[in-house]
C-alpha cells in the first residue's frame, strides 16, 4: 500500500509539473499587461503573483501580492491562493484567504493560473457581498458605500501603495586639513623669488623750501636734492647746474663726479615729479621751484 502511495504521488508530481511548463510556454504568448505571474525557480510548484489594483475602483494605485500553491492533483484540483498584501475587502479575510467560485466549485481543469489570476483581479473590482468572508465589511458595501471606498482607499495607503526606491545620500566633500592647507601656503612664500616682491608703483615727494636760498633776491646757486633709495639704500646729493658762473667754477672736479654720480641714477628721479635737469645737464622745464628742495621717501 506505501509504495502505491509514492507512485501515485510521482505521478501526480509529474503530472502537475508537466501542465506547469506548459502554461510557462503559453504565458510567453499571453499579453499581461502590468500583472506579474513567475514561478518559484527552486519549485516550479510554487507560483507569486502582483496584481495591480484595477483603475476606476477604491484599489487603484496599490500593488497586490499573491501567493499561489499548486498541489501535486492539478489540474484536476484548483491552487490555493493567498493575499500576502492586506486589502479591505469583503471576499478577502485578515489572514489573506480569498473566496471565489472559481477556487471552489467553479474549477476546470481547463483552466489556468493565469485565469485565475484575471478573475482575482475582477474581483477587486466587482466584490460579492453575498459570499463574503468578512460579513461586516459586506454590510458596510451594501449600505455605506462611500465609506466603504474610503477605508479601503485608506488601506491601500497603508499597505498597497509602492515604497520609493532608496536613494544612495550624496558622497560628502573632500576637506583639507587646516595644516595641510597652512603648510602648503609656507611652501609657496617660499618658493617665491625677492624679485617677485611687490615694488609700489609711485614714490610720494615732499616739496619743502630750500635753506640755501638767497634772502637778498631768491635767486641760489644751487639746490640740493636728497634721495632715498630704497632698492639701493643710498642717498645720493648732488649739485644742479643753476645760478652763478661762479658757483659753477667753484664745484671743479668735485662737482663733476657728483653731477656724474647723479646722472647716472636719475633715470629714477627724472620720472617724479620732474627733474631740474635734462639728460645732457641742462636745465628742464617742469622742474620744481628755485626755492623748493625736493625729499622723496621711497
Amino acid at each position: 500500500m506505501a509504495s502505491r502511495a509514492v507512485k501515485g504521488s510521482a505521478q501526480g508530481n509529474n503530472m502537475a509539473a508537466k501542465r506547469i511548463r506548459k502554461e510557462i510556454a503559453d504565458l510567453a504568448k499571453e499579453d499581461l499587461g502590468s500583472i506579474v505571474l513567475t514561478p518559484n525557480e527552486s519549485n516550479i510548484l510554487q507560483w507569486r503573483a502582483t496584481i495591480p489594483g484595477p483603475a476606476g475602483s477604491p484599489y487603484e494605485g496599490g500593488l497586490f501580492e499573491v501567493d499561489i500553491r499548486i498541489p501535486e492533483t492539478y489540474p484536476f484540483s484548483p491552487p490555493h491562493l493567498v493575499f500576502l498584501t492586506k486589502v479591505y475587502h469583503c471576499n478577502v479575510a485578515s489572514t489573506g484567504a480569498i473566496c471565489l467560485d472559481l477556487l471552489k466549485t467553479a474549477w476546470s481543469p481547463a483552466l489556468s493560473l493565469y485565469k485565475v489570476i484575471l478573475s482575482l483581479s475582477s474581483l477587486l473590482t466587482d466584490p460579492n457581498p453575498s459570499d463574503p468572508l468578512v460579513p461586516h465589511i459586506a454590510q458596510e458595501y451594501r449600505r455605506n458605500r462611500k465609506k466603504h471606498d474610503e477605508t479601503a482607499r485608506e488601506w491601500v495607503r497603508l499597505y498597497a501603495t509602492p515604497k520609493p526606491a532608496n536613494l544612495a545620500p550624496p558622497a560628502p566633500p573632500v576637506r583639507t586639513s587646516s595644516s595641510s592647507s597652512t603648510a602648503s601656503r609656507r611652501a609657496i612664500q617660499r618658493s617665491l623669488p625677492a624679485s617677485a616682491s611687490p615694488v609700489p608703483s609711485s614714490l610720494a615727494g615732499t616739496r619743502r623750501p630750500n635753506p640755501f636760498a638767497d634772502d637778498s633776491n631768491g635767486a641760489t646757486s644751487s639746490r640740493a636734492i636728497e634721495i632715498d633709495d630704497s632698492d639701493s639704500d643710498m642717498e645720493v646729493t648732488g649739485e644742479v647746474a643753476g645760478g652763478s658762473a661762479h658757483a659753477q667754477e667753484g664745484a671743479g672736479e668735485t662737482g663733476a663726479s657728483s653731477r656724474k654720480t647723479v646722472k647716472t641714477r636719475a633715470s629714477k628721479r627724472s620720472r617724479i615729479n620732474g627733474d631740474a635737469r635734462g639728460g645732457d645737464g641742462t636745465s628742464g622745464t617742469a622742474g620744481p621751484g628755485a626755492d623748493d628742495v625736493i625729499v622723496i621717501d621711497d
